[in-house]
């Protein structure tokens, strides 16, 4: 009898014991949910960053688009007007922008915005044939540490309203520029020549 008594709080033991470790895995399973959800590089900035809102700024004596946040949107040498050639780590540093493109109140431009589709299906936004970016290591509006930068395997330059090259390299800030929405309207009707080329070539 008194064997009878004991394993049956063996098992009654045991059975708390189950219960209990079933109830820790459950209660532990939400902290493990979401975590590396997002597997494409570069997503997680250039989805904060719409290519709705692309504003004008004027920067080193050029107007250069900048996106609705004041940051300078640039371009890559070896991209094409419908391929994207920033990829996987290249676009971790170079945030692609994504979405498609509209002009901020006020803003005009002789070239086009257009969109390109992606490797990963996302759709980038243009200018004038060219694929747009954002640099990671501009922090503050009005930066450009990027432009006439050689890195991922090419020459990184900043969107003119012209498609003109700006050849000075710099890592001034904001305070030499200044961004407004009506900038783009004088100086975007002087790029109507070379917007046509789609900016390559020049």
């Amino acid at each position: 009898m008194r064997n009878r008594w004991l394993a049956a709080s063996v098992l009654a033991a045991a059975a708390v014991v189950g219960l209990a470790a079933c109830g820790g895995s459950s209660s532990s399973t939400p902290t493990a949910t979401n975590t590396g959800g997002n597997t494409n590089t570069g997503t997680s900035t250039s989805t904060t960053a719409s290519a709705s809102g692309i504003k004008t700024s004027v920067i080193n004596g050029h107007t250069v688009l900048v996106d609705s946040s004041g940051m300078v949107l640039y371009w890559f040498a070896p991209d094409t007007p419908t391929t994207s050639n920033c990829n996987g780590k290249c676009a971790t540093y170079w945030p692609p922008l994504i979405g498609t493109p509209s002009l901020a109140s006020g803003v005009t431009l002789a070239g086009k915005l257009g969109t390109i589709k992606r490797s990963n299906g996302q759709m980038q936004a243009t200018y004038d044939g060219h694929p747009l970016y954002l640099f990671k290591s501009d922090t503050a509006a009005g930066e450009w540490t990027g432009n006439d930068l050689n890195a991922s395997g090419g020459l990184w330059w900043m969107m003119t309203s012209t498609g003109k090259k700006d050849m000075h390299k710099d890592t001034a800030s904001s305070s030499g520029s200044s961004a407004s929405g009506s900038s783009g309207s004088g100086s975007g009707s002087s790029g109507s020549g070379s917007g046509g080329s789609g900016g390559y070539g020049y």
